[in-house]
């Protein structure tokens, strides 16, 4: 599956040199029409504010994301050593049952 990624990203890399290049002009702000249009001006520093906010929700989103799965984790390994709990409770019952039987089994034939 990590090969098949591999290929993927080898054939796409030599390309986003050349996107990024022509990308690049549409995102900077030019400042002769910045000084010519106020209102331009105006939805450009809005669409930064948006922006920095959006990065900065993402970024809580990502620190809650992380502690949930942190709570998970823990929640396993708490449930697996109930588990293991389990088991050595259930090997015990048996190896009782078993000598039970094993005694009736002996008084019987006896």
């Amino acid at each position: 599956m990590a090969l098949g990624y591999l290929q993927i990203i080898k054939t796409v890399a030599p390309y986003i040199a050349q996107v990024a290049a022509a990308a690049l002009p549409a995102f900077t702000s030019k400042k002769d029409v910045l000084k010519s249009d106020p209102a331009l001006a105006a939805l450009i520093e809005e669409l930064q504010g948006a922006a920095t906010q959006n990065a900065q929700s993402i970024h809580v989103l990502a620190d809650k994301m992380q502690q949930a799965i942190q709570g998970f984790e823990q929640a396993a390994q708490s449930a697996q050593k109930q588990l293991d709990i389990y088991k050595s409770i259930l090997m015990l019952s048996l190896l009782f049952s078993v000598l039970s039987l094993s005694l009736c089994v002996y008084l019987l034939v006896r």
